[in-house]
């Protein structure tokens, strides 16, 4: 294997063991906060700031990779997981724990989170031909989907079995976050052993520009305002409030949740890896909307299903097609703007959509905490995503990528 291979080995590799670590959290951090003996409403303004810390770290951490080193600043992301998880472990404080959430990187919704997606996927681009891009970033998205449902999986029933072997469920979900804790060192170890060649090559680094940006910056602008408007969507409902839910709904235990994430996290893997295919066909535009609409009309019917097996039915079947729309969002993002603007637009996006998902979590709390509206934040979170849909095509469907742009007649 040559250098640049064996760096995106480590990098795919980085992203299993991360996003396992946030699925083996994601299905009991609620119900752990739960039993700490913190309401609805504080839970839910507890995993807003978790996500609005991300954004102020993120920001930060971003925009200073190119500078300071990539390489270190995944390092430093990787022991911010490990901040966060052992203060969870150590306090049962709510002060406490809502400055660990802050500054932490912690992933209540069991994605990615942090500032390690803008900075592997321009590490990536940088180590990969145009050509191969998409196709790629649909398999760093299906291991990522993969090891999110494995990690939703283990944790569950980690807590599970542990309950029945005699230990209390506060003491269970505990374990789950000693090893999200562990993860972090791991990840931290990964991180140390790419090479140079993941670092912005020579008299690449943005001098001079805001954010790093300069002739994309008004696409990356409308971008970003789009998809802030996608995860504040999505924010109402992020996997442990959809955990939370289906708990309060159907009574249903921390085992059998484990595994509807893990069948939902697989399917969505899949739908991402399809999306690689759909997109040479009909261009990323129309395969990111035109996938996207149905799974959010299913969304919405999930609350109004009147029993558990039509509700996992509706919400498997939804994700199913729901991640298509990720690794041609990125791609996309990544080929419409200039080269030496990459990392700078993939981190500005990715933090616009963490600025969006941290508004929605304290919202969707105060009407989980309401019988009459328990069902509520899924039909909002399906509406939104219809509006963003409708928006992106109208706003992007006639600025093409430089691979459709090539293959279009007359090109």
């Amino acid at each position: 294997m040559t250098r640049s291979q064996i760096d995106i080995a480590l990098l795919f590799v980085a992203r299993i063991m991360r996003l396992f670590a946030y699925g083996f959290l994601s299905v009991v951090l609620t119900l752990y906060l739960a039993q700490l003996g913190l309401s609805e409403q504080a839970i839910g303004l507890l995993l807003s700031l978790t996500l609005v810390g991300d954004v102020g770290i993120s920001l930060w951490i971003t925009t200073s990779a190119d500078r300071f080193g990539r390489r270190r600043m995944l390092v430093l992301g990787a022991t911010l997981m490990v901040v966060a998880g052992a203060a969870f472990v150590l306090t049962r404080n709510p002060i406490l724990l809502i400055v660990a959430a802050i500054i932490g990187v912690i992933s209540p919704s069991g994605n990615e989170i942090g500032p390690f997606l803008s900075i592997e996927q321009a590490a990536l681009s940088q180590l990969l031909p145009n050509e191969r891009r998409t196709h790629v970033f649909a398999w760093y998205n299906l291991v990522g989907s993969f090891a999110t449902a494995s990690g939703a999986l283990g944790g569950g029933w980690l807590a599970h079995t542990l309950q029945g072997s005699g230990f209390s469920p506060l003491e269970s979900y505990r374990v789950v976050l000693i090893g999200y804790a562990m993860s972090g060192v791991l990840l931290a170890s990964t991180f140390l052993c790419l090479s140079s060649s993941v670092e912005t090559r020579a008299g690449r680094v943005p001098a001079h520009r805001m954010f790093g940006l300069h002739r994309s910056k008004g696409v990356v602008m409308k971008l970003s305002g789009l998809f802030a408007l996608d995860a504040f969507a999505g924010g109402f409902v992020i996997q442990s409030l959809i955990a939370y839910w289906f708990h309060v709904r159907f009574g249903i235990d921390v085992g059998i949740l484990g595994s509807i994430f893990f069948g939902a996290n697989v399917l969505a893997g899949i739908s991402a890896l399809l999306a690689a295919r759909i997109a040479a066909r009909i261009g990323l535009i129309r395969t990111m909307v035109f996938t996207h609409i149905p799974s959010n009309v299913l969304l919405c019917l999930v609350p109004f299903m009147p029993n558990l097996p039509l509700a996992i039915g509706v919400l498997l079947l939804r994700f199913s097609i729901s991640q298509m729309d990720v690794p041609t969002r990125q791609s996309y993002t990544m080929a419409v703007v200039s080269p030496d603007e990459r990392s700078a637009a993939s981190g500005v996006t990715t933090i616009a959509r963490s600025v969006g998902a941290s508004l929605s979590p304290v919202l969707s709390g105060l009407l989980l905490a309401n019988p009459v509206l328990i069902g509520a934040p899924f039909v909002i979170a399906g509406s939104l995503k219809i509006i963003y849909d409708l928006v992106l095509y109208r706003q992007f469907q006639s600025l093409k990528p430089p691979e459709e742009r090539a293959s279009a007649p007359g090109a």
